[in-house]
């Protein structure tokens, strides 16, 4: 597959008036025309390789800042945060917002600022008070892909591997010869209410009998991560998050990392690619968990080798969702303000252990092919909790799969949107609300498939 061509001129732009260059000196000393450089700067030219180099050699520029560094989080960041109905009278196209990123890149980032600040239009669980929207927007600014800590993950996982076959085994030998903690097991009744604790007094890494095996090497690998310490905590310093968004990014990189020493990126790519992305075989074949599994789908974006572009949620039986991850999708639905019940994601409720695949497409006309399954969390005592999975990614790379073999990916396709405040389909049978900013009408003459009615349908 071809790799995205990156126009990053904004982050050029910004380099050559930190080091008080001028476009010809710049290029000069890159050994380009200042015309091209012009035309980079202006994104009417994407930064080839060769000019990454160049940058990384002549002004020891680390070149990963060129793609983290998009305003907004990049076009698909700013198109769905435009998919707010308070836009919708607006009718900003993609080529409006393509001369908005090479013309203005500052104000685009104001933009975003400031919608993220103030939770303009989002979902329940998306507003100005919630402290993990400001970190979801931190991680989808590196598309879900953290190089290093994978890289470090990777590393560690090796010398597991040879140390023992067994992970589990292998972790907790290292926590107890390197780190001097050992592992216990305790009854669920002397930890109420807690699955894992780190007991420093004692030296101790105890964890529930409520945990599955899974459940059991992902926390001694969290305990691990204090090996890539340096690594995080520069990844958080340089989030610029306030105090208790600094402390759930640091514990998203901590499961990073826990998951990446799980699942080590190469070997896990190679196991996706010749399984055709079999989420069961993998959970097997890896001793993690289905969602561990389709998580660690998301961050697959390691350059030059990279996988399919997945996306994540994750929702209760009342259709909040508790989990957001777009990796590298720019898929709509994953920051929709509401869920459409035509998507069957809740409808893996009812089908316990088993997988359910369609087809959708969004009002923007993209098409999807998804994969949704309920679980329960592990611990669970007094009322039962139940979530569903789903993950999905682009229909046109869906053909890889080998949940899509025999699925007519070009057929016709389940219509969503994302939710009913923000979709303007007309005609559906299961709308329950008319648009935000669309007046409804009503007509006593006649009645359709839905009961509202809206201006502009």
């Amino acid at each position: 597959m071809a790799e995205q061509k990156l126009f990053a001129g904004h982050a050029v732009r910004r380099l050559r008036r930190q080091l008080l260059l001028t476009q010809a000196a710049m290029a000069e000393a890159l050994g380009v025309s200042a015309s091209y450089l012009n035309l980079v700067e202006r994104n009417q030219r994407p930064v080839s390789a060769m000019l990454m180099l160049r940058l990384s050699e002549v002004y020891d520029f680390d070149p990963r800042k060129l793609a983290a560094a998009e305003p907004g989080g990049g076009m698909e960041a700013l198109r769905r945060r435009l998919a707010d109905p308070l836009f919708a009278d607006l009718e900003i196209d993609r080529q409006q917002m393509e001369e908005w990123l090479a013309g203005a890149p500052g104000g685009a980032e104001a933009f975003a600022r400031a919608y993220d600040r103030i939770g303009a239009g989002a979902a329940p669980d998306q507003g100005a008070g919630d402290p993990g929207r400001q970190v979801r927007r931190e991680i989808e600014r590196w598309r879900g892909h953290f190089a290093d800590l994978d890289a470090a993950a990777e590393a560690l996982a090796d010398e597991l591997r040879q140390a023992a076959g067994d992970p589990y085994g292998a972790m907790a030998e290292r926590l107890r010869v390197k780190h001097q903690l050992s592992v216990r097991i305790l009854p669920a009744d002397v930890m109420p209410g807690l699955l894992k604790r780190l007991d420093l007094h004692a030296r101790q890494v105890q964890l529930s009998e409520l945990l599955d095996m899974p459940g059991r090497t992902f926390a001694l690998a969290e305990r691990l991560s204090q090996e890539a310490r340096g690594e995080i905590d520069a990844l958080v310093r340089g989030a610029g998050l306030d105090r208790i968004g600094e402390r759930l990014y640091q514990r998203h990189l901590v499961g990073y990392f826990a998951a990446a020493v799980m699942m080590p990126y190469g070997r896990f790519l190679r196991a996706c690619e010749q399984t055709g992305y079999d989420l069961d075989v993998l959970r097997r074949r890896f001793g993690a968990s289905f969602e561990q599994v389709a998580h660690r789908l998301t961050t697959l974006q390691r350059v030059g080798a990279r996988g399919l572009a997945f996306f994540l949620m994750r929702v209760d039986r009342a259709g909040q969702v508790s989990k957001r991850f777009a990796g590298a999708s720019g898929a709509p639905l994953v920051e929709g303000p509401g869920l459409c019940p035509l998507w069957n994601l809740t409808e893996a409720f009812g089908r316990a252990d088993e997988t359910l695949g369609q087809l959708i497409e969004t009002e923007d006309g993209g098409r999807w092919f998804t994969l949704s399954r309920a679980r329960t969390p592990q611990g669970a005592q007094g009322a039962r909790a139940r979530f569903a999975l789903g993950i999905g990614l682009a229909a046109a790379e869906a053909r890889a799969l080998s949940a899509a073999r025999g699925v007519d990916l070009a057929g016709e396709a389940v219509p969503v949107g994302l939710g009913c405040r923000a979709c303007t389909r007309p005609d559906c049978a299961q709308r329950s609300a008319p648009p935000a900013g669309r007046a409804a009408l009503a007509n006593e003459r006649e009645s359709g498939v839905t009961p509202f009615g809206f201006v502009g349908d």
